[in-house]
């Protein structure tokens, strides 16, 4: 049976589908009503917002989570509810005598609507929560650094609405925990303390070797109505910030494998192809302009061609303006471009110092092989050459390589003459990997565009 919450939810959400359908009106008819058909249209994406926004874990609690999540997992929703509804309005035939820019309109201000409707609902629940009020009492069991990091996560953010009531130190040879809560070094006591309390979540701050701690605790409060909740201690054994998934139906959590889920990749692979068409075909003159630059200064094919890796190390042909002279080298040998080096022309150096080079990848991200935004795909030679040397080194092809990414716009370009500048590229590459999100691809697309596309490293 719903909640009242929930019903006050999906109430709001389907008047605001009718709000933004008639501010469309409005702006694009400069009137409310329209014809039966359109009340049709609205009616049809009201009932598939009802449907399908569950299915996105939309009307769950987000109490911790990122709220920038939820923005986008709302926009995908309702961007899945608009294409439900278009569909069906095509197998009525009535889609034709639609107009488009209304759908627009509607479109857009109907998803403003949802996401700022949310967003200011937990800015306001975390103003609440702030003030101490609404809140969920945790009471958390592990040692050492980890169950500090913990517990210091949930001071410093007060608008999640959990505040740490207690802590178990479970080893207490190693040093006592040092927090300004009630510290327990009896069991029992503080499964008194949890008890008589309220707490209303108990998390496991543990290393996986503490099985049978995690055991004690699980069916110690079994049957109460506590949320538990394990937060394993993995920095000696997972390669990015592990994941629980659903594999086979079974949980899983990801210790060595891509850390971003399979919708995150699905919006990126999205948002990349549309982006990738759209500059085509607005940079298409400046394509022209650079591909005839090229032909005209030195002879040779207008675009370079090269082997790369992409993801799961897949071998794919990376397409770049040619900006050296035709030259050969030996086999299972490259040799990086350097300062003033004598293969590269004149109207090469001026390509390659303002990026515009990179430009024909774009037709590699409209074939899937690259992305927008991703680890900078490196030549097979340096492939072999570092995946002996760099730690974690192989693990950025785990998603797809990209034409700019984190370590591009944090100064790691160009020439990799000593091995300190390739360990600080695979770091910035790895912390993008461990902390992808769609805002942080935005980020670094405005940021490539206001001070990544010139750099003095690249030559």
């Amino acid at each position: 049976m719903l909640r009242l919450e929930g019903l006050l939810a999906r109430a709001l959400d389907v008047a605001l589908v009718f709000a933004g359908a008639m501010l469309a009106s409005q702006i694009r008819f400069d009137a409310v009503a329209q014809e039966d058909f359109y009340d049709l249209f609205v009616v049809l994406s009201a009932a598939f917002t009802l449907a399908l926004f569950p299915a996105f874990g939309i009307y769950e609690s987000w109490r911790g989570r990122s709220k920038l999540g939820l923005a986008g997992q709302v926009a995908l929703a309702w961007v899945l509810v608009q294409i439900c509804g278009v569909v069906v309005m095509f197998a009525l035939h009535r889609a034709d005598i639609v107009s488009r820019l209304w759908f627009a309109y509607w479109t857009a201000s109907s998803g403003a609507l949802l996401i700022v409707s949310r967003l200011v609902m937990y800015l306001v629940l975390g103003h609440v929560r702030s003030a101490g009020m609404n809140l969920h009492q945790v009471a958390v069991v592990g040692g050492g650094a980890h169950c500090q990091a913990v517990i210091r996560r949930v001071a410093a953010s007060p608008a999640s609405g959990f505040r740490v009531a207690a802590a178990l130190n479970v080893t207490p040879s190693v040093g006592s925990l040092n927090l300004r809560v009630p510290a327990f070094e009896d069991r029992a006591a503080f499964q008194r303390y949890i008890r008589t309390q309220q707490i209303h979540e108990l998390w496991l701050a543990l290393p996986l070797s503490q099985e049978r701690t995690i055991l004690e605790f699980v069916n110690e409060f079994r049957d109460e109505l506590i949320n538990i909740r394990f937060m394993p201690d993995l920095r000696s054994v997972a390669l990015f910030d592990a994941g629980m998934i659903s594999l086979i139906g079974m949980h899983a959590l990801n210790l060595a494998a891509s850390p971003v889920p399979q919708h995150g990749l699905l919006q990126k692979d999205l948002f990349d192809r549309l982006f990738a068409a759209a500059a085509l075909i607005g940079l298409a003159p400046l394509l022209l302009a650079v591909a005839a630059a090229v032909k005209l200064s030195s002879p040779g094919p207008v675009l370079f061609r090269q082997k790369r890796k992409g993801a799961d190390g897949r071998v794919f042909t990376i397409y770049k303006f040619r900006s050296m002279r035709v030259h050969a080298e030996a086999a299972g040998k490259l040799t990086q471009a350097t300062r003033r080096d004598p293969r590269i022309t004149r109207i090469g150096a001026f390509l390659r110092r303002t990026s515009l080079d990179e430009l024909p990848q774009f037709f590699n991200v409209l074939r899937g092989d690259m992305s927008v935004v991703g680890p900078r795909p490196h030549a097979l030679e340096h492939d072999d050459q570092y995946s002996k040397l760099v730690a974690g080194y192989m693990q950025r092809y785990r998603i797809k390589p990209g034409i700019t990414g984190w370590a591009q716009i944090n100064g790691y370009r160009g020439e990799t003459d000593r091995l300190e500048k390739m360990e600080g590229r695979i770091a910035c590459d790895l912390y993008y990997l461990g902390h992808w999100s769609f805002g942080l691809d935005m980020r670094i697309i405005v940021a490539t565009i206001f001070k990544g596309l010139v750099h003095r490293n690249a030559y």
